[in-house]
């Protein structure tokens, strides 16, 4: 007679290797998210400790990350358990690891809007909806001595301008995802200083714009279509805040198009972001 399974016994969750956050990478892009081709790197350079594996039998069935930027602030991602473990509570287990390998932290994440319910009971509350904008965006970009790749700029000075848009600072993360292989990022530079900043980077099916940054609506669109213009005839998504309408007209304007929606909620208070000048999440699964 086979035993019956014992889950305290038979699931384990731990920190994943390197290669493991490849595979997470890979159940992501099964699950339709299209991560980019260098996303698991980028990612575990943030914090290599926060990416968790929940093995049933020795078997890898699930993913969870718990990124912990600083002492204040971290951020949940890339939860995903393999369609034949569902249902089983194994998610539960790999959520409250992740929980409480970020403490006391505020904690925010990137979730599909029908488990609101369900991260509510975790304490997490609504702090307004990010929304994907996907399609073929034609653009032509013209030379412009205001354009800059980012990597010619002095990386504090880049770090700098980046913390005025994310809740903690990020540099490991910062350095990695600018200089990703198959990846363009500009800066617009005026008198000497950044005025806004976008990153393009492969994906599994075409590109990503984000993070995209900009002190205002014009700056925005020329990086817009600076970045477009590398890629012609590519599917490009940006994610956008909804509380920014200009980044919402800006989608729309180049006749993207809403596929999905997500819920970006926190434990805490939301951070005090400059969202009218958020035109492109960096990524849903880090913030």
């Amino acid at each position: 007679m086979e035993e019956a399974p014992d889950r305290a016994r038979d699931f384990i969750v731990r920190t994943m290797t390197a290669d493991e956050v490849n595979l997470a990478a890979d159940w992501a892009a099964q699950e339709g998210w299209n991560p980019g081709l260098h996303d698991a790197h980028c990612f575990r350079a943030a914090d290599p400790n926060g990416f968790f594996i929940g093995e049933w039998r020795g078997e890898p069935v699930g993913s969870i990350s718990a990124v912990a930027y600083d002492a204040q602030f971290g951020f949940i991602g890339l939860y995903i358990v393999r369609p034949a473990f569902r249902g089983k509570g194994l998610g539960l287990r790999m959520w409250q690891h992740g929980i409480e390998y970020l403490g006391k932290r505020n904690i925010g994440l990137d979730g599909v809007v029908a488990q609101q319910p369900n991260y509510r009971k975790s304490g997490f509350q609504l702090a307004y909806r990010n929304i994907r904008f996907q399609g073929i965006a034609e653009a032509n970009a013209s030379d412009n001595a205001a354009w800059i790749d980012v990597r010619q700029i002095p990386f504090d000075q880049l770090a700098s301008y980046d913390g005025r848009f994310f809740p903690a600072p990020r540099a490991a993360f910062l350095r990695a995802w600018i200089d990703q292989p198959d990846a363009v990022a500009l800066a617009h530079i005026d008198g000497g200083q950044i005025r806004g900043y976008g990153v393009l980077r492969r994906c599994r099916e075409g590109r990503k714009i984000g993070p995209l940054f900009a002190d205002d609506e014009q700056i925005a669109e020329a990086l817009f279509t600076a970045l477009v213009a590398r890629c012609p005839g590519e599917r490009v998504a940006l994610d956008v805040p909804e509380p920014n309408p200009a980044a919402v007209a800006l989608a729309e304007r180049y006749r993207l198009t809403s596929v999905f929606e997500t819920a970006r909620m926190y434990t805490q208070r939301a951070p005090d972001l400059p969202l009218t000048r958020l035109y492109g999440v960096t990524s849903f699964e880090l913030g």
